[in-house]
């Protein structure tokens, strides 16, 4: 297997370690590790793709110089404004990206599943997320939990916007039936759980995902590295890396 050659933006920080740490097993290389301050562009022209795991601030600068210099980019970075994510998809109609705010093969699977249980159960069943993290994660709710949300919409025709509720506190009346609930927790050094409950009258469904290591994340990251290289413009997922679009 070729050995694909990775310039890693936001190599300080825990996924940028992680991946670095990972690198030689899964057939890659990093020829260099940026932070806030480096030089992208100086560095650009020694790589294959680019790995991004760094700040949604970041993104059009990213987005701008990898389009000017041909390059593929994989990113994991989350918590983009709207204006920030309406950047990284213009510029996938002129260059191959893979987005996903989770790497994990499992959670992939997760993902895939939530979809069709979902499209199995019908409007009697309430949705609802859960996903804790470790107490220095900056944003809520994760990405991973966004996304859960935003699939579980697109499946029951609800808007994000107006159908989910973040958080319940006080005297809120009945859950609407157009309601998904999502919760964040945030403790201890918890690397990431994530379940999505279908509750109906008189069973509940939960689907659960739990990550233990942040090295399944780098893996997976690394993996989209070899696989976005040749691929034609376009915005990609984890999910097209792993095949699961094609088993929709």
């Amino acid at each position: 297997m070729k050995v694909v050659r990775v310039l890693l933006v936001g190599a300080k920080g825990r996924m940028g370690q992680a991946i670095a740490a990972a690198a030689e097993a899964a057939d890659a290389v990093i020829v260099a590790g940026l932070d806030q301050g480096d030089d992208l562009a100086k560095e650009i022209g020694a790589c294959d793709t680019i790995v991004d795991f760094s700040h949604p601030s970041a993104t059009d600068e990213i987005c701008r110089i990898c389009l000017g210099a041909g390059k593929p980019l994989v990113t994991g970075t989350t918590g983009h404004s709207t204006e920030e994510r309406a950047l990284l998809e213009k510029a996938t109609k002129s260059l191959p990206v893979v987005f996903s705010p989770n790497f994990s093969v499992g959670v992939n699977a997760l993902f895939w599943l939530t979809r069709k249980a979902a499209e199995m159960l019908d409007k009697d069943f309430d949705l609802e997320i859960v996903e804790t993290h470790h107490r220095l994660k900056k944003d809520a709710p994760s990405g991973t939990a966004k996304k859960l949300a935003e699939m579980l919409c697109e499946v029951r025709n609800l808007d994000y916007a107006k159908n989910v509720a973040h958080g319940r506190e006080g005297l809120i009346g009945e859950r609407s039936a157009v309601e998904i609930g999502v919760h964040s927790i945030r403790g201890g050094d918890v690397v990431g759980d994530h379940t999505v409950m279908f509750a109906g009258r008189g069973e509940r469904l939960e689907l659960t995902h739990k990550a233990s290591s942040r090295e399944t994340f780098a893996v997976g990251a690394l993996r989209a590295a070899r696989w976005i290289v040749g691929h034609p413009p376009g915005l990609y997922t984890m999910e097209d890396v792993l095949g699961l679009t094609a088993a929709k």
